[in-house]
């Protein structure tokens, strides 16, 4: 059993990509960082010698500190982030026993530059359908949840990109785009390392709804309903988004834990 203040790997694993995932930072010391710069889906860097100063930021919230084996530095931390009121616990193992135990990493390659605040910028075409919501949910469940979006006229979308510096997908002639029959959704799990059972389940719903190839999965056209009457719902692109982020975290739940569920009224033994 671990001891107070741990969490253990399994644990993590089953909060990453979920709403109640809880704050992850990466406390590595440069030169563990410099060794395998992989992080762990959404983790943050800090610097833990001046842990003391920033540890006030995340006052209320729940945080997992990862160092390279969770001994000193992912202990320390999280005793400083518990003095500024935070729910912070340890990786138990840490990064080495997470990469062991075959977690999801992210590959820093493709990873955008963060602005003065922290959060990575992004900008597609406005009347989002669905791969211009499926990668903001990626991005804000795996790599960066405070990831801002920007929805803006399909012409402007380049010069937007160009003048505020935001990162653009889902548009023609850019990095993060479709590929032959893949989409962008499929891509981004591609390119920043996330394959897993679970996200290739759902990239390949998301691919059938979103290139009319209904026949990918029994669950695509049931995505594309969805997301059809969700853009009628909303004439606002974000009040879309956020209302829409319940929608694939379901879908996301059911890849991963309930395939093979189905529906039985009357249940076995005559319980309802």
């Amino acid at each position: 059993m671990p001891s107070p203040n741990i969490i253990t790997p399994s644990q993590l694993g089953r909060l990453l990509g979920t709403p109640e995932a809880p704050v992850v930072l990466d406390v590595r010391t440069d030169e563990d960082f410099a060794g395998d710069p992989r992080i762990l889906p959404g983790a943050i860097r800090r610097d833990f010698r001046s842990a003391g100063s920033w540890a006030g930021d995340f006052a209320g919230r729940s945080v997992a500190v990862i160092c390279q084996r969770g001994l000193k530095l992912s202990q320390g931390v999280a005793a400083w982030l518990r003095h500024g009121g935070s729910a912070a616990e340890a990786l138990e193992g840490g990064f080495d026993a997470w990469a062991a135990l075959g977690g999801l990493l992210v590959r820093p390659d493709q990873l955008p530059p963060r602005d003065a605040q922290g959060r990575t910028l992004w900008v597609t075409r406005s009347r989002p359908k669905i791969d211009r919501i499926a990668c903001p949910w990626l991005i804000r469940r795996f790599i960066d949840p405070m990831a801002v979006f920007i929805f803006v006229v399909p012409s402007e979308v380049a010069a937007v990109a160009d003048r505020f510096g935001a990162t653009p997908f889902d548009v023609e002639g850019v990095f993060w785009s479709h590929r032959g029959d893949l989409c962008t959704f499929d891509v981004m799990v591609e390119e920043f390392g996330l394959t897993s059972e679970p996200l290739a389940r759902l990239a390949t719903i998301i691919r059938g709804a979103d290139t009319a190839r209904l026949d990918l999965a029994p669950e695509a056209a049931g995505l594309l309903a969805a997301s059809l009457g969700l853009s009628r719902m909303y004439r606002e692109d974000l009040a879309q988004l956020d209302a829409a982020m319940g929608l694939y975290d379901a879908f996301y739940r059911w890849a991963r834990d309930a395939t093979a569920e189905t529906h039985n009224w009357p249940a076995p033994g005559g319980k309802a």
